[in-house]
């Protein structure tokens, strides 16, 4: 029985990078993709290609900002889908969705980036990780299989940064967001990338300007932390840097994971 792979991916617009996405999809066949930063809502989310693709997909949309979206093979199931966090706080932005594919829940979400320190946006961002744990503790099990992927837009670590001198004043790498990153993974997730990969230089975010993906000056930020049931089958974890390359590339790269397979 082959693996289960599990990617994420912050597309940086689903519909700009239609080609590169379902291109990917057909290339490297993962089994469950979650994706950020669609920009689109649901009428307008490439539902038809992503089939031709292979694959079926649930989405939490919102137009021009924010989004995110599970896909997975077409011979899986998606259920018990959960859109945003569902804690009664009035929040309009579209950064969560969950659902159990293959025997495991997974959860697809794209945290603030915050903008700048001590602003509104930072202010957001820092709850909104106070919110997540909570949603964790609420709506989920660490005794159970779970995947939780996305964009956290936190490097965890120095090595996770080209220069954590200049970075450390700002909010992807700032100690505040460390520590608000470092409490949601401390309800018991394992950063899965860091299972295989001790070594620092890899990175799956860079900045468009100044030459920063050629020159190598990204950040960590993009992951696939899982539960103990989960990690302990974790076989491999990579970052897919190819996938930055070319023309109108994202961002962002695609970091993959694979696991024993839980549920035939």
């Amino acid at each position: 029985m082959r693996p289960l792979t599990i990617a994420t991916w912050n597309v940086n617009s689903v519909r700009a990078r239609e080609a590169r996405l379902t291109a990917w999809l057909r290339e490297r066949q993962p089994d469950v993709v979650c994706l950020q930063e669609l920009k689109c809502e649901e009428a307008t989310f490439p539902w038809d290609p992503i089939r031709f693709a292979g694959y079926e997909a649930c989405i939490a949309g919102q137009k021009t900002y924010n989004g995110v979206a599970i896909l997975a093979r077409a011979e899986l199931s998606l259920t018990d889908v959960q859109r945003g966090l569902d804690d009664g706080e009035p929040d309009p932005h579209a950064r969560l969705i969950a659902a159990t594919v293959g025997g495991v829940r997974v959860v697809s979400v794209y945290a603030p980036n915050g903008q700048s320190v001590g602003s509104d946006k930072w202010n957001y961002k820092l709850a909104w990780y106070d919110r997540l744990r909570g949603f964790l503790e609420t709506r989920c099990r660490a005794g159970e299989p779970l995947a939780l992927c996305g964009d956290f837009n936190v490097a965890p670590e120095a090595r996770d940064v080209h220069d954590p001198a200049r970075w450390e004043a700002e909010t992807l790498y700032h100690p505040r967001a460390r520590q608000a990153l470092a409490d949601v993974t401390s309800w018991g997730l394992t950063d899965t990338f860091r299972q295989h990969v001790d070594d620092g230089g890899f990175y799956s975010w860079w900045d468009y300007r100044a030459g920063s993906f050629h020159k190598n000056m990204g950040l960590r930020i993009d992951h696939i932390f899982a539960t103990a049931p989960l990690a302990q089958r974790c076989l491999a974890a990579s970052i897919d840097r190819e996938a930055r390359k070319g023309k109108d590339p994202s961002d962002h790269t695609p970091v993959v994971a694979s696991f024993e397979y839980l549920d035939a």
